[in-house]
């Protein structure tokens, strides 16, 4: 059996976070699926956390390589303004100069992105009781060995010791796996819409959801 460790984010976990976010971004799979460039996903997604955050993140290793990972935020109000300032322009100087491949993949995404906001498909959350906010993904190898369960018990007893109130994460109902995990964690649904965003790459219609946790 390997040797597993639950440990906070360091810098130099930045590259593998990247890779795993990269790797199982589309549903558990590629994210190549429906952007061209994983680095423009990577930079625009998770610069923020990884930049910003890195004293919130948590990482999952097993015999010393990172395998999964959970990149939190404290302050969810205040995340659009940093990301504004501090990652918007690192990106746009990256597109302005060509540092990203764009194709149809890419349109077709922002397309969706921006048809969804207009038929109204946003999710209901109250800030103020759930102020922080989590990512997590797991290598697919690794799934099943219990560390996305260890990641959020770590994330989350830090959140106590900072008096937070609440935590929330967004996911789809074609993640089931980790439905499931949320729930165990005592997790409870507070918003979920139907979305046309990912018509064309699966089947099924899909359910954008929130789930939340009260800490205090």
């Amino acid at each position: 059996m390997p040797d597993f460790l639950v440990r906070p984010y360091q810098s130099t976990d930045r590259e593998a976070v990247f890779r795993i976010a990269a790797d199982t971004a589309f549903f558990g799979e590629p994210v190549e699926a429906f952007l061209d460039d994983r680095r423009l996903f990577c930079d625009f997604f998770y610069a923020f956390y990884t930049d910003l955050e890195p004293d919130h993140g948590w990482v999952a290793c097993a015999d010393q390589e990172v395998v999964g990972f959970l990149m939190g935020c404290t302050d969810t109000r205040s995340r659009p303004r940093r990301w504004i300032q501090s990652i918007l322009p690192v990106v746009t100087r990256q597109l302005a100069g060509g540092g990203y491949r764009l194709g149809w993949r890419t349109i077709r995404y922002v397309t969706r992105l921006m048809l969804g906001g207009l038929r109204g498909e946003r999710l209901v959350l109250d800030v103020k009781a759930y102020p922080a906010h989590l990512h997590v993904n797991l290598s697919s190898d690794w799934r099943g060995q219990g560390l996305g369960g260890k990641l959020l018990a770590a994330f989350i007893e830090q959140l106590r010791a900072l008096e937070m109130p609440g935590v929330h994460l967004s996911t789809t109902s074609a993640n089931a796996a980790a439905c499931h995990l949320y729930e165990r964690s005592g997790f409870r649904l507070l918003s979920a819409c139907t979305t046309r965003m990912w018509e064309g790459l699966v089947q099924a219609p899909l359910e954008e959801r929130i789930y939340g946790l009260r800490l205090t």
